[in-house]
């Protein structure tokens, strides 16, 4: 990962959750865990390795916890960790500064 230039705390999370997606994913699982399929079908602009990239660095980062299942075939789970919770309240603040977006136009 990279390294914070300023110290900032708003550069810190931002290395971090920064990017298209990421954050986005997390909103994804704010609701419970999911199969890595269902995320895609979520978010059908993204592509299969941008998927699988963010989620091994949010799985690095502590924030998502990836559960591998012995059935046949596999099934893998993405589901937010505890530290991952914290990031509820950030994801309704920006859902509903994009709201307010739509809404002006």
């Amino acid at each position: 990962m990279k390294v914070s230039v300023s110290g900032c705390s708003v550069e810190e999370a931002m290395r971090l959750l920064g990017g298209r997606w990421r954050l986005l994913i997390v909103s994804y699982l704010v609701d419970g865990p999911k199969r890595f399929n269902a995320l895609r079908r979520d978010m059908p602009g993204i592509s299969q390795r941008s998927l699988t990239l963010d989620l091994r660095a949010l799985e690095e980062s502590g924030l998502v916890q990836r559960t591998v299942w012995p059935t046949a075939p596999v099934r893998v789970d993405y589901a937010l960790t505890q530290d991952g919770e914290r990031l509820k309240p950030v994801v309704a603040v920006m859902k509903e500064f994009g709201l307010w977006l739509k809404e002006r136009g």
